[in-house]
């Protein structure tokens, strides 16, 4: 299969003009619609994983130890289910979408970064990142997210585990999570890389970097 060039995918975005001119209600950002569906999209092939007694889940970088976690390992975590809603820089959002999964600052509970850590970098399958701050990163509705709506993620939405970022575009929430890489500064990920922003937070519309 041949992809598409990143660059010129973020550019395509940029020339869009089929813009909502007002906010359908106060929870969905500017320049969204609201679907009731959920889109998938994806950059590349779309994984396969099926064996969850070898999966690992990998912190490194600006930690006093890295650590490499099993399956059940992560599900012996305590879990948490949530109702957030969901925004995507392709300019959809979708309300009321529920999750279970471990709470960021429970996972955290059990990692030691260095007083250096800044940021972390999501590694994926497929060679995917996505950089997000810490400060983001330590809030009630983050989480690393494994079930949705009660049942497994499809294929499609990132079984078997994925980042859950919802306050922010949903490339942030990056699908098939492989590594947790703490980093002294920021850098950027894939489509950071792209023209996408820095950050991406969809109340002050920060979709673009340059």
């Amino acid at each position: 299969m041949r992809l598409e060039n990143p660059f010129r995918r973020v550019q395509r975005l940029r020339r869009v003009t089929n813009v909502p001119e007002e906010q359908a209600n106060a929870r969905t950002p500017p320049g969204q619609f609201l679907t009731s569906k959920f889109p998938v999209l994806t950059y590349g092939p779309t994984p396969t994983i099926t064996d969850l007694e070898g999966f690992r889940l990998t912190v490194f970088g600006e930690v006093e130890e890295s650590r490499e976690f099993t399956w059940d390992e992560l599900m012996a975590l305590p879990a948490n289910t949530q109702t957030v809603d969901i925004h995507c820089v392709t300019r959809w959002s979708k309300l009321d979408t529920t999750w279970t999964g471990i709470p960021w600052r429970r996972f955290l509970e059990g990692i030691a970064p260095t007083a250096a850590a800044t940021h972390v970098m999501a590694h994926c399958v497929g060679g995917y990142t996505t950089n997000i701050s810490l400060e983001v990163l330590d809030d009630d509705d983050t989480m690393l997210a494994y079930l949705y709506d009660g049942k497994p993620l499809e294929r499609e939405h990132g079984y078997p585990m994925r980042l859950l970022v919802p306050k922010y575009y949903f490339w942030k929430s990056a699908k098939w999570l492989t590594g947790l890489e703490f980093m002294n500064g920021d850098r950027p990920g894939f489509w950071e890389q792209h023209g996408y922003h820095m950050r991406g937070e969809p109340f002050a519309e920060e979709r673009f970097g340059y």
